[in-house]
C-alpha cells in the first residue's frame, strides 16, 4: 500500500513539475533570446534595456519573485492568473535573465567577419542577426542552456512554498504521512529529479552532436 500511495502522489507530483518546467522554459526561451539579441544591439536603448534586465533579475532571490508574482501582480491588477501560471510567471522572469547571457555570449563566440560579410551584402542588424549570427551562436550554447534548464528543473521545488502541488510539495505530505518511511520519500524524490537532469543532459548531448555532423 506504501509504495502504490508513494509511486501516486511523485507521479501527480512530477506531473506538475514537468509542466512548470516545459511553460517556463518555453517563456524564458523566447524572453531570454530576445533580451540577448538587446545586449547586443547598436541600439543604445535597447542595450540598456537588456542590461538592467539582467542586473536586476539574476541578482534578485527567487523566492522574492515568487512573493511579487503569487501575491503582488493580482493586487495590482496586472495578472490574475492561478497560482501555477503565477509560479511560471516569476520562474521565466528569473530564468530569461540566465538565458539572455547564454545567448549573448554564444553571439560573442561567432566571427565578427560573418556580422560584416553580411553587411556588405546589404543584409540590416536584424536580419543579419536572425539569418547568420543567431543559428551559429545556438550551436554554442547548447551546452550552456541545458545548463539553464537543469537549473530551472531544480529551481520548481520552490513553488512548494506557495502552494503548488509539485513534487517537493508532495514529498512535505509523504513526510507527514509516512514518517517512517523517511529514506524511501527522499530516495524517490531524489530519483525523480535525477531522471529529468538525465534526460535533458541526454537531449542536450544528442542535439550537440547532431548540429556538429550537420555543420
Amino acid at each position: 500500500m506504501y509504495l502504490s500511495e508513494l509511486g501516486s502522489r511523485l507521479l501527480d507530483g512530477f506531473l506538475v513539475t514537468l509542466q512548470l518546467l516545459g511553460w517556463s522554459a518555453l517563456f524564458a526561451t523566447l524572453i531570454g533570446t530576445a533580451l540577448g539579441a538587446f545586449r547586443v544591439s547598436p541600439i543604445r536603448p535597447l542595450r540598456a534595456l537588456g542590461t538592467s534586465y539582467v542586473n536586476v533579475f539574476r541578482n534578485t532571490p527567487l523566492v522574492v519573485l515568487f512573493i511579487i508574482a503569487v501575491f503582488g501582480l493580482p493586487v495590482l491588477g496586472i495578472f490574475r492568473g492561478n497560482f501555477f501560471w503565477l509560479a511560471v510567471v516569476a520562474l521565466s522572469t528569473y530564468t530569461a535573465a540566465f538565458v539572455c547571457e547564454v545567448v549573448r555570449s554564444g553571439v560573442n563566440t561567432v566571427d565578427i567577419g560573418q556580422a560584416e560579410a553580411a553587411r556588405s551584402i546589404g543584409m540590416g542588424f536584424s536580419s543579419s542577426l536572425r539569418q547568420v549570427i543567431m543559428p551559429q551562436a545556438f550551436r554554442a550554447v547548447i551546452p550552456p542552456l541545458a545548463s539553464v534548464y537543469i537549473a530551472l528543473a531544480k529551481n520548481t521545488s520552490v513553488a512548494a512554498a506557495f502552494g503548488i502541488t509539485e513534487a517537493t510539495f508532495q514529498l512535505s505530505g509523504l513526510q507527514r504521512d509516512f514518517a517512517s518511511r523517511l529514506l524511501f520519500n527522499f530516495a524517490g524524490i531524489a530519483l525523480g529529479y535525477i531522471l529529468i537532469v538525465a534526460v535533458i543532459s541526454l537531449t542536450a548531448s544528442r542535439f550537440e552532436r547532431r548540429v556538429a555532423v550537420s555543420r
